[in-house]
C-alpha cells in the first residue's frame, strides 16, 4: 500500500503566501514524477506544477513566476510554495506521485486534497 499526505492548506488573503507539503509512504521502491494539481468547484483537475526525479518542473501558465515546486527525494516528499496568491488560485490541491512499488508496479497515486481558499 502506499500513501499520499498533504498538508498546509487553509485561508489566505490576496498577495498572501501558502506552503504545501506531500509525504508519500509505503511499499515505494521508487518515485519518478511528483506534481500538484487542483481543482475548483464545478470545473476539472488541472496540473499546477511537477517535478522529476531530476529536479525538472513544469508550471502551469497560470501561476509562473508566482509558484515553485520542489522535492525531497530521501524523504519521498514533495513542496509547493505558493506566493502572490489571487482568488482564482482558490482550489483544492491534490498531491500527486507516479511511481513504481516494491512489487514492481507503476501506477500514480493521489493524495486526499487539501483546501486552499484565497479571500478577503
Amino acid at each position: 500500500q502506499v500513501q499520499l499526505v498533504e498538508s498546509g492548506g487553509g485561508l489566505v488573503q490576496p498577495g498572501g503566501s501558502l506552503r504545501l507539503s506531500c509525504a508519500a509512504s509505503g511499499s515505494i521502491f521508487r518515485i519518478n514524477v511528483m506534481g500538484w494539481y487542483r481543482q475548483a468547484p464545478g470545473k476539472q483537475r488541472d496540473l499546477v506544477a511537477a517535478i522529476t526525479r531530476g529536479y525538472f518542473t513544469n508550471y502551469a501558465d497560470s501561476v509562473k513566476g508566482r509558484f515553485t515546486i520542489s522535492r525531497d527525494n530521501a524523504k519521498n516528499t514533495v513542496y509547493l510554495q505558493m506566493n502572490s496568491l489571487k482568488p482564482e488560485d482558490t482550489a483544492v490541491y491534490y498531491c500527486n506521485a507516479n511511481l513504481i512499488t516494491t512489487a514492481g508496479t507503476t501506477a500514480d497515486y493521489w493524495g486526499q486534497g487539501t483546501q486552499v481558499t484565497v479571500s478577503s
